[in-house]
């Protein structure tokens, strides 16, 4: 192919420098073969300056001869696409809520933060992850359509119960790497967390009271457990929904509870009288002894006055004896006849039977008074 002098496709002038009238094609009988691939080459150049909006073989642009080539217009136009795209696929942004974990050949080599971030394609990839936006895993049977809720207390009672766990991702390098299926794990974490929590706890605490309690001890022991798998999982909280006995046995469930209840109304009312009767005995109890001591105060005070009276009596008595027994002869008949009703008999009237009745004073003053 010593003739060639057409460009690199092969097209232009061959053997004997005649031009043929169609692109430089050859009659197909000056040689076997090699004139039929340089014609398929030629038709391919036609078919692609056509294409890209340039001119056919036979007024053709390229090199010298007439032979076909491509303009540096052309050429430019195709590595500004090319940058274009590679600047598309290498630039990107991270919105406030995400972060991005950047791929160096498939290994992790930085974590971005929310803005314009550069990652040369395709040497470093990219993820993005919504770091600060709670999701959310229901677990129970109203949340899962199974049996998933049904549980095992530690008086062997069956409960049936239903929860939310509300988490984020902390950590998105952790996150990506170290869990394969990061929402199973922690359905599957809560899940086992809360069957042991229930398997230490009674039925009745679980349904009436303990539920805070539950659900706080719930939150860090699914923390814990995602820390030792270094999950980059953080847990926001636990909303304990429902605890409840299956719905096979609710209604006879309903009617023991409404029982209980009614004794434990029962049971307070009568600790209620019980508390209320002691109260009055003790009260009572307290009054008696009061008053015995005080009478017994009494009584002491009123004989260690008499004896005092009497050791006063006796000294007197040893001064002046005949003074000192009429006296207590006076005193002694007034404490006899102060209180009594009195007859005088006047032994000087006639036949010393005279009679005359003796009125108090404070009844004759009375009976003036009436009179007037």
């Amino acid at each position: 192919m010593a003739g060639n002098s057409g460009g690199p496709w092969g097209g232009g002038n061959r053997g004997n420098g005649r031009d043929d009238d169609k692109g430089g094609r050859k009659p197909a009988e000056t040689g076997p073969g090699i004139p039929e691939i340089d014609e398929v080459f030629k038709r391919g150049q036609d078919q692609l300056r056509v294409l890209m909006g340039g001119r056919d073989g036979t007024r053709g642009t390229g090199g010298r001869g007439g032979g076909p080539g491509i303009s540096r217009r052309f050429v430019f136009l195709i590595v500004a696409i090319a940058a274009v795209l590679w600047g598309a696929s290498s630039f990107y942004t991270v919105k406030p809520e995400e972060q991005a974990v950047e791929l160096f050949l498939g290994e992790y080599y930085r974590t971005t933060n929310p803005g314009l971030n550069f990652a040369p394609w395709p040497l470093v990839t990219f993820e993005k992850l919504p770091v600060t936006r709670e999701q959310n895993e229901d677990i129970g049977v109203g949340g899962t359509g199974s049996d998933a809720g049904l549980m095992l207390t530690g008086d062997e009672n069956i409960v049936d119960i239903d929860f939310q766990v509300v988490w984020n991702i902390s950590d998105p390098a952790k996150y990506l790497f170290n869990l394969r299926d990061p929402r199973q794990t922690i359905r599957a974490v809560s899940e086992s967390a809360m069957r042991e929590i229930i398997a230490q706890s009674q039925l009745a605490p679980i349904l009436n009271r303990d539920r805070g309690v539950i659900a706080s001890r719930l939150e860090d022991l699914i923390q814990l457990t995602l820390d030792s798998y270094d999950s980059g999982v953080n847990i926001i909280r636990v909303n304990f929904d429902k605890a409840d006995p299956p719905r096979e046995v609710i209604d006879a469930f309903r009617e023991v509870q409404a029982a209980e209840q009614e004794r434990d109304r029962l049971e307070k009312e009568a600790d209620a009288y019980a508390a209320r009767v002691l109260a009055e005995a003790r009260g009572q109890a307290a009054q008696t002894l009061e008053e015995a001591e005080g009478y017994r105060a009494q009584v002491v005070n009123e004989a260690e006055g008499e004896a005092s009276r009497f050791s006063a009596v006796l000294a007197e008595y040893v001064k002046s004896p005949e003074v000192t027994r009429k006296r207590l002869y006076i005193e002694a008949m007034e404490d006899v006849l102060g209180g009594m009703n009195k007859i005088i008999l006047d032994e000087s009237s006639v036949g010393g039977s005279g009679v005359v009745p003796y009125l108090p004073l404070n009844e004759l003053r009375n009976q003036s008074r009436g009179g007037q």
